[in-house]
């Protein structure tokens, strides 16, 4: 009856495959840049240049400053998606993990429920501008 193979006899297994492999991938990633190189377009022209906006011509400069407090709801965003991926991968081991996983995941939803009860209560969760806190912005609000 064969078994698993041991450690020994997968350390002393030769790894030049992998090393062809990766020689040609980057011989095809080369060929690629040399060929669109010495057959791509050679001309350009002012409108060429430009960038695509829907058709229309683009106005104003590209360099634009967006509010703080977009960059907030973006960084939110993130960190809550990210902790949907724990929770997934709780998901996925509930049985195994029992009643200690369990009281781990009420524990860790209700830290996330406090952070966001306190991006609500900053403010960096309205999208627009309301009487009251149309003084101040998001970015101070937040900061202190």
């Amino acid at each position: 009856m064969q078994g698993l193979p041991s450690e020994s006899t997968l350390a002393n297994q030769s790894l030049w495959p992998l090393g062809v492999y990766a020689l040609l991938v980057l011989a095809m990633l080369a060929a690629v840049v040399i060929i669109s190189a010495l057959i791509g377009p050679r001309h350009s022209a002012r409108r060429r240049d430009l960038p695509y906006e829907s058709g229309m011509p683009p106005t104003g400069t590209a360099a634009l400053r967006f509010p703080v407090h977009f960059y907030v709801v973006a960084l939110a965003f993130l960190i809550f998606d990210l902790e949907v991926a724990f929770l997934f991968a709780w998901a996925v081991a509930a049985r195994d993990v029992g009643w200690l996983g369990y009281i781990e995941l009420v524990v860790f939803i209700v830290m996330l429920l406090a952070g966001l009860v306190y991006l609500w209560a900053k403010g960096a969760l309205d999208w627009g501008a309301s009487p009251a806190n149309a003084a101040t912005p998001v970015a101070e609000e937040i900061d202190g």
